[in-house]
């Protein structure tokens, strides 16, 4: 009995070990047929890829209030701001700033006028009080000069010394008060003059205060037309509730023409000479991955930048859309594709099939169940694939992956004129580059030569 049960556990282990390697054989099979491609041949594009972002290519600037240099105030914080992507009219509520210092300036220069009123009412009162005393001094010196007159009416029958005492007397009395009159023409001037220069001190400062009351309200910041509110950006971001607003730019949010749109892009210094303005894009929206849309190099900056989450110096490319859609939104990010070269008629394979020693690139083609090593030579590639020239027709089968037995299969080398053609041909194309950049570079220094700059001036090539 024992011994049935041990037949029979023995026949199922076999039977399943049998069926375990008849599967994984078929599933080698199978994956031995997934990683073989065929060699294509058609129009082959080169492209260009970059994410980028969506931009209005023009916006309406809300601006904070004008006048703040003038005022001394340098900088404000955006206190209160509304969400971004709101839909505003004309003459709605977008910001408040903060009024901490106006608010601060308004109270000193309302000091300053309570001030300036009572030195103005002290200076009256003491010019008054002043004039008073000057003008009783007039009358009491006309009454002397009445007095000596009768005096000297008197004495005309007294001695002529005393008959001219008299006399002198009144002439001094008379000048005294000729003396007395000039005084008050003159302190009365001076009155004025004091009183018109505080005055004037008072009409500045209520003129600040004014202009500060002013200011004030335009720290609540409304919307010039209608319009979707895009917050501005900086150089540290987006400018958000408790951004600074300085009076050199007193941008606060924008609204944007969503009927033109752009994607602003940065692309790679190798690949920027590939890349020309009225170049064909295909452009594809993250949010609407369904969707495509037809675009255009716009522009190519001329001067490369280090930008954050770019290992390699990058150019910023403006490509615009040639279509306006409804749900597209400023900040979308955008996937492009810059047609930037078809070549007609070309074989080739996709990158992964593609391998190096050294120098010699080759790939793993398989005819008739033998794989064999070829080598090829390549031109062209984009991000996917790569232009066969020579090693390999229309058709023929290829491996992605290398084979386990890599190390044993011999190579097929090209024939030789094919190689020394190539060399050739190669060596020709770097010698007229490096031509040209020689004549590039003596055109340039002809052109400096007839250029005058001053130490620190700067100056623009335009390129005829």
């Amino acid at each position: 009995m024992n011994s049935k049960w041990i037949v029979l556990i023995i026949v199922l282990l076999l039977g399943s070990s049998l069926g375990y390697y008849f599967y994984t054989q078929g599933v080698d099979e199978d994956a031995q047929q997934e990683i073989k491609t065929v060699v294509n041949k058609g129009d082959f594009q080169v492209m260009v890829l970059a994410t980028g972002e969506l931009q209005a290519k023009r916006s309406e600037k809300i601006l904070g209030p004008q006048g703040m240099r003038s005022a001394g105030i340098f900088q404000t914080n955006i206190q209160d701001i509304v969400p971004e992507g709101t839909i505003v009219t004309e003459g709605g509520f977008v910001a408040t700033l903060d009024r901490t210092e106006v608010g601060n300036k308004m109270k000193t220069v309302g000091n300053d006028i309570e001030k300036s009123e009572s030195q103005l009412l002290q200076t009256k009162l003491d010019t008054a009080i002043e004039m008073r005393q000057l003008r009783d001094q007039l009358v009491n010196l006309k009454f002397s000069i009445e007095e000596k007159k009768l005096e000297v009416q008197q004495n005309v029958y007294e001695p002529p010394a005393v008959q001219r005492q008299t006399q002198i007397a009144l002439e001094k009395i008379q000048r005294d008060l000729l003396q007395a009159k000039e005084n008050y023409s003159l302190k009365k001037e001076q009155a004025e003059a004091r009183v018109q220069e505080l005055m004037a001190t008072l009409e500045q400062h209520t003129d600040n205060l004014d202009n500060l009351t002013k200011l004030s309200q335009g720290f609540t910041v409304k919307a010039p037309k209608s319009g979707m509110v895009i917050y501005d950006r900086s150089w540290n971001g987006k400018k958000g509730p408790g951004s600074r607003i300085s009076a050199w730019d007193p941008v606060v949010a924008r609204l944007p023409d969503l009927t033109e749109m752009i994607s602003l892009t940065y692309v790679n210094e190798v690949d920027i000479s590939k890349v020309q303005v009225d170049q064909a894009v295909t452009i594809r929206v993250d949010a609407f991955p369904e969707n495509s849309y037809t675009g255009k190099i716009l522009s190519v900056a001329n001067i490369g930048e280090q930008r954050p989450n770019f290992d390699a110096k990058v150019f910023e490319v403006k490509i615009q859309l040639l279509e306006s859609d409804s749900i597209l939104r400023p900040a979308m990010t955008t996937s492009n594709e810059v047609l930037t070269q078809t070549i007609k008629d070309q074989i080739f394979i996709p990158l992964e099939s593609l391998f190096s020693n050294d120098s010699l690139l080759y790939v793993f083609k398989s005819s008739e169940g033998k794989i064999t090593k070829q080598e090829v030579i390549t031109g062209v590639s984009n991000d996917n694939e790569i232009i066969i020239k020579h090693g390999l027709n229309e058709g023929e089968e290829i491996l992605i992956s290398s084979p386990e037995n890599e190390e044993q299969i011999e190579i097929t080398f090209l024939p030789k004129e094919i190689r020394e053609e190539y060399e050739r041909k190669k060596r020709e194309a770097a010698e007229r580059k490096k031509a040209e950049a020689l004549a590039q570079q003596k055109k340039l220094e002809e052109a400096m030569k007839d250029i005058k700059v001053k130490p620190g001036e700067n100056f623009t090539i335009i390129k005829k």
